[in-house]
């Protein structure tokens, strides 16, 4: 039976990637959060159960039996604005009580995501492939995670990056520098700045006290007393507090189809429906694009259904991979880095290990290697 060739295929990737010319963009979902050690939705949900107080813990649980953590979100803040006022009850909740209920799942996930907690590694592994990738057109990071790993793996390396907010200590949602940035000729941002654009919010978001529709990001994570602004996936009662995420799917859009892309998706369990129709969407309708999913375990039905019929969508497992629309396991190599293969089983999928590899496929740049050697070795020192 044929077999894919892990060396060929890790080789042309690094060709890929070594292309200046490339419009580079990475999907990154939960899988690099728990790769630095924080868990994922369904482990804050179940922190969230667990933790909370009688009351509000049975509430949550009744709003969760059909809905995920953001769903719940989303159902909490919709009772708050509608019931406000009123002493009416919604799903056994008044708005004050979905406002407070609100609250302390925030603070839980606040808590649970705190970057001190967290392995940094593989998000200073990161910064380093994105300080040395020198792209003619901006990289971008898309990703749906909350915590602040990949924004202090930037920092920690002295990255430049643009979140489309503008400001430190409350920063300011600049939509119209979005609109222009990346690939479009009009950028006013150099192409040396990351674009890191968080599509379901941020620990650090919060809407502003003196205006409620708006979102602002804050110099550190949201204070006791704030909701943070994390997606409400099917809120429609005020379309003014979605702006922040509208603009910034349209961003994942147009990004998406901007001809001749190489887009890398890693950490992606491709558990959210709608972002799988824009993704497949602009695999289907850009052919001469690059779609690469990493999965960790088993690739997706769908997904897999998606790569047998466009070759122009590849996706890598464990075990095996699709590769122009051929589905085979992989054929042992000889010898491979061990960020590439180790017991017997491809190790991309694994987004520490995919992290690795990429902060080796950029050429080195001295005096990056030396803090970034520093910063792995105190790592590892306080892990010890």
């Amino acid at each position: 039976m044929p077999r894919h060739d892990v060396i060929r295929f890790v080789n042309g990737l690094s060709e890929k990637l070594a292309s200046r010319s490339r419009h580079v963009c990475l999907f990154v979902g939960a899988g690099a959060s728990r790769a630095g050690g924080l868990p994922d939705v369904t482990g804050l949900a179940k922190h969230i159960s667990t933790t909370l107080p009688k009351g509000q813990k049975a509430s949550f649980e009744q709003l969760s039996k059909n809905r995920n953590l953001e769903q719940v979100l989303s159902r909490v803040r919709r009772i708050a604005a509608l019931l406000e006022g009123t002493d009416d009850q919604v799903d056994g909740l008044t708005s004050k009580e979905a406002q407070e209920l609100d609250l302390a799942i925030c603070r839980l996930i606040i808590d649970q995501l705190q970057v001190d907690k967290a392995n940094l590694d593989p998000m200073l592994h990161l910064a380093a492939w994105a300080a040395r990738s020198d792209y003619h057109q901006a990289l971008e990071i898309f990703t749906v995670n909350y915590d602040l790993l990949i924004e202090t793996g930037l920092e920690s390396l002295g990255v430049g990056y643009f979140d489309g907010f503008v400001g430190t200590m409350r920063a300011r949602f600049r939509s119209d520098l979005i609109e222009t940035s990346g690939s479009d000729e009009r950028d006013p941002l150099p192409a040396s700045f990351v674009r890191l654009w968080k599509l379901h919010g941020s620990v650090h978001w919060t809407w502003d006290t003196d205006n409620q529709h708006e979102v602002v990001r804050l110099g550190a994570a949201t204070p006791d007393g704030l909701p943070a602004a994390i997606y409400p996936s099917d809120a429609k009662y005020d379309e003014s507090r979605r702006v922040p995420f509208v603009v910034l799917q349209d961003r994942l859009r147009r990004a998406l189809h901007c001809p001749e892309s190489l887009i890398m998706i890693a950490g992606y369990s491709f558990g959210d429906q709608h972002l799988n129709e824009v993704l497949f969407e602009a695999a289907r309708r850009r052919p001469r694009s690059e779609f690469v999913g990493f999965c960790f375990d088993k690739i997706p039905d769908e997904v897999a259904g998606l790569a047998l019929t466009a070759p122009n969508f590849q996706v890598v497992a464990s075990e095996e991979a699709i590769l122009g629309g051929l589905r085979y396991d992989w054929d042992a190599p000889e010898e491979a880095p061990d960020d590439t293969w180790a017991n017997g089983a491809f190790q991309l999928g694994d987004f520490a290990q995919l992290a690795r590899f990429l902060a080796r496929s950029s050429p080195s740049h001295e005096e990056l290697e030396a803090r970034l050697g520093d910063l792995l070795a105190a790592a590892a020192k306080s892990n010890a």
